[in-house]
């Protein structure tokens, strides 16, 4: 591939950099951990933009001992010489200037992450001090950032600490970049090692022949991730702790004048459809257009061949879309120009054009794939799974038609036992489902009646991992929640008839209780999961330990907050550990977990839906080997946010 001179007149500048130390979170949505680390990957797609058009094939992520992120490339290097209109080497504009980058043509980035130019320039303003390094012409060139506070107390981010120098000479291309996240924006915080791994390993698997290290000098480890096989190895790593139906997942890529398309899929055992979207480089985890193209091809290409194979019968049904689904594991990744996002989260594709792109190109490969004799015990064994998921959709169609019936009919148990919130204000109404009876008794009487709606548990749940949705509906537990809801569930499931703003679940801080509270996130992430992505579902944490005596009283979380309380309280405490909810009074409820101004909720939350739907799989699936080695691996007991590490706490 030829290689095209990227220069700093190809930067086009659309607006100056002001509002970002003000406004952070308008520029990268949060503070907390996640803001934190988008900074880092506001660097790496750059560094990712290079490599996915061509131009080189590694980066390094280091993690420093001094809390300071170095990114490392071997791409072209980002332009050195003077912009022909700010008088200012293209690095410093790149870094200084919002809205300044070589992507707002398709000139020199066919395919970007980084559509808006915000990159760059973000984590300079948000960052102590900032050092880029290029390799570029033979030469090795430097320039610093700094921010500082003038005498009137007022920051300035991101000022060059002189222009750009040469430092020497270079036999290779690429850039260098180092910052030191400001504390005085963030607060106390450090890189994860396992975030950053987490999305470097997706990241090479989206970019076929990517190689990416990742380096935590703190603890002395690495990782590099690279990956041949691309997207078809990232559906092999998705299906551990499934049971995959076919060996080899089936694969095709295609391109357009817009869109370069590429899928890979394999039918399992599971019971639910797992479709994991990108569009450069970003999940689309709302899904898009992309999504409804590839959905629309796949159900027509399979029906076709089943007809023409007498899989199916002249006087059959066409099966549906989601009877082909069922059990498939897929990845679609797709890189266009002009993205335009949209959805809650802006994690959807909202490009027409994707949707006409990605179905004619799947009709076309996919047509091929099917029709080469070498695919066709693939084909069958799709084909038989959807006919079997078909008998199943129409039998759970009439469990959700008993399930409505036992409802209405039951609906005088379900008041029995839902105690319901008066105020018919969503946006103030929580509903507690409470591990026990006994708690469940206690909580109903500390609550807040006006906007607290309790609903306790007499038994567990159905893991709805394991079991089909007939089977599931079965539970009497499933249908009471659904019910208290009002929501629906599955394909019927709709956020806007949901009466309460928060639902959260209050179980024992002991296995049992973690139990449920697993197998309510699995039954709400494959049957509810808008709860989750809309933010609805939390986690109340009761306290492990009361200490007190005559003249003190320390209600506390954790075994670290123990000896606090402990030093604390002095000669003459006493400790009560509570085993479970039930040995709280109602007022002792009230004051620890419930009353809004004094307890700690655990916002759940689904940053990458590719991992939470591995470790799902891992933890509720019927794999003994697989969860028993994650458990070894992840599970530190000595740390007291072990099961809550991915949660967000509010």
């Amino acid at each position: 591939m030829a290689e095209k001179k990227y220069e700093s007149k190809d930067i086009v500048v659309l607006e100056g950099l002001e509002a970002v130390r003000l406004r952070p979170g308008m520029y990268i949505g949060t503070t907390s951990a996640k803001g934190f680390h988008h900074i880092l990957w506001e660097i790496v797609d750059n560094a990712i933009d290079e490599i996915s058009n061509g131009f080189g094939d590694t980066i390094k992520i280091t993690i420093n001992t001094d809390g300071s992120a170095t990114v490392e490339d071997n791409g072209r290097g980002i332009p050195v010489d003077m912009h022909p209109t700010l008088k200012k080497s293209g690095v410093e504009v790149v870094y200084t200037t919002l809205h300044a980058g070589g992507k707002f043509n398709n000139e020199n980035y066919k395919f970007s992450g980084g559509l808006h130019g915000v990159g760059a320039s973000v984590t300079n303003a948000l960052s102590r001090w900032c050092k880029v390094e290029v390799n570029k012409n033979g030469k090795k060139y430097l320039i610093e950032f700094h921010s500082f506070e003038d005498e009137h107390g007022k920051i300035h981010s991101g000022i060059p600490v002189g222009p750009l120098k040469e430092i020497g000479t270079s036999k290779t291309s690429g850039t260098k970049v180092t910052f030191l996240p400001d504390d005085r924006v963030f607060g106390k915080q450090e890189f994860s090692y396992e975030t950053i791994i987490k999305r470097a390993r997706e990241l090479a698997f989206l970019n076929k022949g990517l190689k990416i290290i990742v380096k935590d000098d703190r603890i002395g480890e690495e990782n590099a991730f690279h990956y041949e096989g691309g997207i078809k190895d990232f559906v092999s790593y998705l299906v551990e702790g499934k049971t995959p139906l076919f060996k080899t997942p089936l694969y095709y890529s295609a391109e357009s004048k817009i869109i370069q398309l590429e899928v890979s899929f394999v039918p399992t055992d599971s019971y639910t459809e797992n479709t994991f979207s990108y569009v450069n480089n970003i999940p689309t985890t709302e899904g898009g257009m992309h999504e409804i193209g590839f959905k629309s091809a796949l159900t027509k290409v399979f029906n076709d061949y089943a007809r023409e194979n007498n899989f199916l019968k002249e006087k059959e049904q066409n099966l549906l879309g989601e009877d082909f689904r069922e059990g498939l594991v897929t990845v679609i990744n797709v890189k266009m120009n002009n993205v335009q996002f949209e959805g809650q989260t802006k994690t959807k594709l909202g490009n027409p054009e994707a949707r006409t792109e990605v179905e004619n190109l799947t009709l076309q490969e996919l047509s091929k794939l099917l029709a080469d004799k070498k695919n066709s015990m693939f084909a069958e064994v799709v084909i038989n799974r959807a006919k079997q998921a078909a008998k199943v959709r129409i039998a759970a169609k009439k469990a959700k038609e008993l399930t409505r019936a036992k409802n209405n009919a039951e609906n005088f148990n379900l008041i029995g036992k839902l105690a319901s919130a008066s105020s018919r204000d969503r946006e103030k109404c929580e509903l507690f489902i409470v591990e026990g009876d006994s708690a469940g008794g206690s909580a109903k009487q500390g609550r807040d009646r006006k906007y607290q709606a309790i609903l306790p548990l007499r038994g567990k749940p159905l893991n709805a991992e394991k079991k089909r949705i007939d089977q599931v509906l079965a539970n009497e537990e499933v249908r009471t929640i659904i019910s208290a809801l009002d929501t629906g569930f599955g394909e019927d499931f709709d956020l806007s008839s949901l009466r309460y703003d928060k639902v959260i679940i209050l179980s024992d801080a002991d296995v049992d209780g973690f139990h449920i509270r697993a197998i309510l996130c699995t039954f709400f992430y494959r049957y509810m999961k808008q709860l989750i992505t809309e933010g609805h579902v939390y986690v109340g944490l009761p306290p492990l330990y009361k200490v007190y005596k005559k003249d003190y009283e320390k209600y506390v979380y954790s075994d670290a907050e123990l000896a606090e309380a402990v030093a604390s309280a002095g000669k003459g405490y006493m400790i009560q550990r509570y085993k479970g909810l039930g040995e709280m009074n109602p007022e002792q409820l009230w004051e620890t977990t419930m009353d809004p101004e004094n307890r700690t909720l655990i916002q759940v939350t689904i940053d990458d839906a590719a991992e939470a739907e591995k470790m799902i799989t891992t933890l509720m699936g019927d794999n003994i080997d697989a969860r028993k080695a994650y458990i070894n691996e992840h599970a530190n007991f000595d740390r007291e946010d072990t099961f809550m590490r991915d949660y967000k706490k509010v």
